[in-house]
């Protein structure tokens, strides 16, 4: 049966809601809400193999005023990335007093070359794409493996290889490090994410 996972975020105000199904691979839709650094609302379908590698990921994003979106498609010669634009996040970015965000996408593919995860800013569920790919969430503890990912930045939905490194802490606990930043991350039995400190909380129905 299709699973229904919520969280609530616990960096600014916003949630997010995701259904998906993870008998074969992942096959998850989503959808955020937050309020930093402008109000925006942010959708997305990612499609994960059987060995839990990214296939696809298309993400839409928008506000008062624009739009954006991207799509990221993983095939045998890299990785694809097309996108599109109306209105002007930069300028709304500008009039609440935060630098320009830049164009969406990247413009050199070839940068992803080696990733085989995507990291959806923000959402905690592709959290789950290393550690169910590796096998940390039952692995040993101390086990440290470094992964290279798509990083999708929102809401600008920039794309940026970025290094990061997961280690198990044990049954369901593994340490999430990256761009600076390092935070232990509490996992159900399956691998989603319960507890992300600085980020999210899951929450169930009561």
């Amino acid at each position: 049966m299709p699973k229904s996972l919520f969280w609530a975020r616990t960096d600014t105000a916003g949630a997010e809601h995701v259904v998906l199904d993870d008998r074969q691979g992942l096959s998850a839709q989503g959808v955020q809400v937050a309020v930093d650094p402008i109000p925006y609302t942010c959708r997305y379908r990612l499609t994960v193999g059987a060995d839990w590698s990214t296939n696809r990921l298309e993400v839409e994003t928008e506000g008062a005023g624009w739009s954006r979106s991207v799509r990221l498609e993983r095939g045998a010669d890299g990785w694809r990335v097309r996108t599109a634009e109306e209105g002007d996040l930069d300028a709304a970015l500008g009039a609440a007093g935060h630098p320009a965000a830049g164009l969406p996408g990247t413009d050199d593919p070839d940068r992803l070359a080696v990733a085989l995860d995507v990291d959806l800013g923000g959402s905690p569920l592709t959290n789950t794409l290393p550690v169910r790919r590796l096998g940390l969430g039952r692995a040993p503890a101390d086990l440290a493996r470094s992964v290279t990912v798509a990083w999708v930045l929102v809401p600008s939905l920039l794309v940026v290889p970025a290094e990061q490194v997961y280690t198990s802490l044990g049954p369901a606990r593994v340490r999430y490090a990256g761009d600076g930043f390092t935070a232990d991350l509490d996992l159900d039995p399956a691998g989603f994410v319960v507890r992300y400190p600085g980020l999210a909380e899951r929450i169930d129905p009561r």
